[in-house]
């Protein structure tokens, strides 16, 4: 179980966290104070980001608690497989970079509910806002600040506990954790949220580049004191990577008995390859179907239709900026396993017993705390504030780009379209500051009801993306590929796809329930438990939906399928602004990342690296 021991910092952590707070404030005030003329500046950063801040703060966007505690817990329990959370998104990374940022870019809109009104109605624009709105508060802030106040709690527990004295006796709930958690929520938000208020986009961006750098460094460091760690006193770094890969082979001793305890819950079959990215279509998490439609059902929503990703890049300075940005920020998905999966392995490898809790729900929650733990029993003096810089700067990066992005849609999806048509540039800044406030202020208030829902924080996280996503991947992508497809079809699909899932979750979760009224109704199969495969099957669902419903009516307007909305398979309209040379080409940096990915995954396929005994 997790060690009740809290972080002492000393003089040169304390200097490494203000330092890193000294430099992301200047980035922040530099970059964001002439920013707030206009929509355009507050809002695109004046669309003038240069490449590599589009990938790097794209990157630190994606980076939070969910990946800092929530994908190193579930590595913990599920292994290597967890790694295709980064690596799978070489996929959808390849369509954004040759498909959706051509059209992105051409259609000159702010929000990602702007085109889906230019390619399908208003109606489509309307409930993409408000479910991008509740989704990136409940999904992405709520959370994002709980793990961060979880993990503040647990390595500063002795600082808050002095905290909580102050607190008057009538203000304080009964339990004194609660309070410290809540206290650490606040805290986190508030300071976290300062520079997306100030400075719009160009501080968040830049302020994420900064972040992103400091991310890197302090994540990387713990992977290598974690390594040391199981190399012992005279091993190398190899020899810690080979003791933590022979051990994750669960081929004997506890390690094997950890596997085999709970080898059902794992992959729900006999046997588990916990070095393995392919994993059976019963598996919780990582089922392999979700390695190749994934990319569609979810993939493309999250990193092409999510406002909160897609913003950078349609502040870009132009289409090169804009796709050499998210090939940097493939690179850098490279890279993450080794910061945010790799502690998993390393902490399997040294406490096995984990996954010998008697609870599976105890199970999940002591991963999600291990990796803290990890921290506080082997990260010096002096790194520690570094560490902390990292957590924080996670958090910080995440909770600034959801902030901008969702008072963006608010403000100019919403307010602007709905309330006030005229208003100017300048009465605009405003709103969107008075929304990221209220924002920030929702997104506290629920983050500290999270906990109690007894699941990991990447699990949370990843079901909810489950369900909003499939119904608007559909759509989009097929908006986007075919100009026969028109507003009824894609109204019709997102709205049904919203009603399938929810029916899916409540026939998994009722149906022996169902079956005490009704017999001739079938338990569920296996294979539809994990919420992966709920949306693939809600996407394909919706594709067809789409499909049937549009040919089965007028078609769009000339207007909607304009060469700037739709592929043109005649003029194909996506090869423009590549790059000069060789050397500084898309083409030659993609193909780079796409190889650097199949390798890995060849490499961690199941054959190369062979399984354990429990294979």
């Amino acid at each position: 179980m997790l060690g009740a021991e809290s972080f002492t910092l000393h003089f040169w952590d304390y200097f490494a966290f203000i330092a890193f707070f000294v430099g992301l404030s200047a980035v922040g005030y530099w970059a964001g104070r002439k920013e707030r003329t206009g929509a355009t500046e507050y809002f695109l950063a004046g669309k003038r980001l240069p490449w590599y801040v589009v990938g790097g703060s794209f990157i630190a966007s994606n980076i939070s608690t969910e990946h800092f505690i929530g994908m190193i817990g579930a590595a913990v329990i599920y292994g290597i497989c967890v790694a295709m959370s980064e690596w799978g998104n070489v996929l959808s990374f390849s369509l954004l970079i040759w498909f959706f940022i051509p059209f992105l870019l051409a259609s000159k809109v702010f929000t990602t509910p702007e085109f889906l009104e230019k390619r399908f109605s208003p109606v489509l624009r309307q409930f993409f806002a408000l479910v991008t709105i509740i989704s990136n508060v409940v999904a992405f802030l709520a959370a994002v600040l709980y793990g961060g106040a979880l993990a503040i709690q647990k390595l500063f527990q002795v600082e808050l506990t002095r905290l909580t004295d102050l607190v008057p006796e009538v203000l304080s709930p009964g339990d004194p954790a609660q309070l410290q958690l809540w206290i650490a929520i606040i805290v986190l938000g508030v300071v976290a949220g300062i520079w997306a208020i100030y400075g719009g986009l160009s501080s968040v961006a830049w302020t994420d580049l900064f972040t992103v750098c400091v991310m890197v460094a302090g994540g990387v460091t713990v992977t290598i004191l974690g390594l040391d760690a199981l190399a012992g006193d005279d091993g190398s770094l190899v020899d810690g990577a080979r003791v933590m890969i022979e051990r994750n082979q669960a081929a004997d001793g506890p390690w094997r008995e950890a596997v085999q305890s709970n080898v059902q819950n794992l992959a729900g079959q006999d046997t588990y390859n916990r070095l393995s990215v392919i994993q059976p279509v019963t598996h919780p998490t990582h089922p392999w179907p979700s390695m190749i439609f994934g990319v569609f059902s979810v993939s493309i929503w999250y990193n092409v239709l999510n406002q909160f990703m897609i913003q950078r890049v349609l502040g870009a300075k132009d289409g090169y900026h804009a796709r050499m940005g998210i090939v940097f920020a493939g690179f850098l998905k490279i890279l993450l396993p080794a910061i945010v999966v790799i502690p998993g392995l390393i902490v399997f490898a040294r406490s096995p017993d984990i996954l010998m809790i008697e609870s599976w729900e105890d199970v999940k929650s002591t991963a999600d705390q291990r990796y803290v733990h990890l921290i506080q029993t082997l990260v010096p003096i002096g790194l520690r504030g570094l560490f902390l810089a990292a957590l924080f700067g996670a958090i910080q990066s995440t909770v600034n780009s959801v902030l901008n992005s969702t008072a963006t849609i608010f403000t100019l999806d919403v307010y602007k379209r709905w309330i006030h048509r005229s208003a100017s540039d300048k009465h605009l800044v405003k709103v969107g500051i008075l929304s990221s406030i209220v924002v920030l202020a929702i997104a506290i208030t629920l983050g500290g009801f999270i906990g109690g829902l007894g699941k990991s924080l990447f699990v949370y996280i990843q079901e909810l993306y489950a369900f909003f996503a499939p119904p608007f991947s559909a759509v989009f992508l097929l908006g986007i590929l075919w100009k026969r497809i028109n507003a009824r079809g894609a109204i019709t699909a997102v709205f049904l796809g919203f009603v399938i899932g929810i029916a899916m979750k409540a026939y998994i979760q009722f149906d022996m329930q169902l079956q005490q009224w009704i017999p001739a109704i079938p338990a569920h199969p296996d294979w539809l438990a994990p919420y992966g495969n709920q949306a693939i099957v809600n996407w394909a669902v919706c594709m067809v939906v789409c499909v049937v419903v549009s040919l089965s009516t007028a078609p769009p307007r000339p207007e909607q399928v304009t060469d700037q909305l739709t592929f043109n398979w005649r003029k194909i309209n996506i090869f423009d602004n590549l790059g000069k040379h060789w050397y500084t080409s898309v083409i030659t940096w993609w193909l780079l990342f796409v190889l650097a990915i199949v390798a890995l995954l060849a490499v961690f396929s199941g054959y190369i690296i062979p399984p354990g005994a429990t294979g």
